[in-house]
């Protein structure tokens, strides 16, 4: 599977998932299901760490350009 890098990504976002996972949908986007709740940015945290793991970036190099209160998030991944 080919990961884009220096690219943005759509991403659905579930927190409260019994595991953490990311996986790229039939349509682009990508789901990550997320242990963290939805409070004081623990979900994006853990979203961050994640795709910076799955794509061997540095977290620096991941931003959430959109949707940071939002379940469906425009990520930045420049690596």
């Amino acid at each position: 599977m080919s990961r884009p890098r220096g690219q943005s990504l759509l991403v659905k976002v579930k927190p409260n998932a019994r595991q953490s996972s990311l996986e790229r949908r039939e349509d682009g986007s990508w789901l990550a299901q997320l242990k963290s709740p939805p409070v004081d940015g623990k979900a994006n945290a853990e979203l961050i760490a994640l795709l910076a793991r799955e794509f061997g970036c540095a977290k620096s190099a991941v931003e959430i350009a959109t949707g940071a209160g939002a379940r469906v998030k425009r990520v930045r991944i420049a690596c």
